[in-house]
């Protein structure tokens, strides 16, 4: 089995760099585990305090659930992995079952800051982007999907986003072993990283 861990900043393109990995390697031989589903559970916690919360920062994470699950999918156990919304910052009721795969793929802005997790991988890739197109793209992501305004989106970014990832998602570059400037628009940068993880993986062309 091989675990890869691929961060960025919001809105820097990690999903669309998983989605092309996914597509170079054989069907059905890639579980994705998205960092987002592991936000720590708020059941105990009052709307107003769940609005206060700092979805930026690492103590927002459950990284033990995350790590024994990486842990299970590693040992070839299948895991429940959980589900969250964003609309109500809350888990919900609804689990994913997944099945180990020949590749893991743990995505998420801060996939790279726990060493324990990033002493499981095989291949830790930091996807990069310039601040201001990450902050059109949150714009345009968090106006659609999760009900903000554009100023509400905005006065996030200056108040919350831009800090913490200054202060915790940029230096986890120096974890990486291969830095894509450009996310899945990077053709060549991509198919490098993809041809070795078919290496990797033992995949025959």
């Amino acid at each position: 089995m091989t675990i890869i861990g691929i961060a960025g900043g919001t809105g820097s393109g990690k999903t669309s760099v998983v989605k092309k990995i996914v597509e170079a390697l054989p069907p059905n031989y890639v579980a994705v585990i998205p960092q987002d589903s592991y936000y720590n559970d708020t059941t105990g916690l009052t709307d107003e305090e769940r609005k206060q919360i700092n979805f930026d920062h690492p103590d927002a994470f459950d990284w033990k659930l995350l790590i024994k699950q990486i842990s299970d999918l590693k040992a070839g156990r299948a895991i429940e992995q959980p589900t969250y919304s964003y609309l109500i910052s809350n888990r919900l009721p609804e689990t994913i079952h997944v099945e180990p795969k020949p590749v893991i793929i743990v995505e998420g802005i801060m996939a790279l800051v726990d060493k324990r997790l990033r002493n499981m991988m095989d291949l830790k890739i930091y996807v990069d982007c310039d601040a201001d197109i990450r902050l059109l793209r949150n714009i345009q992501r968090d106006t659609i999907d999760r009900g903000r305004t554009v100023t509400m989106v905005m006065d996030r970014y200056i108040k919350v986003l831009k800090p913490m990832h200054e202060q915790f998602i940029e230096p986890t570059k120096r974890f990486a072993n291969v830095i894509i400037p450009e996310g899945a628009s990077n053709t060549p940068g991509i198919d490098i990283v993809c041809k070795y993880i078919e290496r990797l993986c033992g995949v025959k062309e």
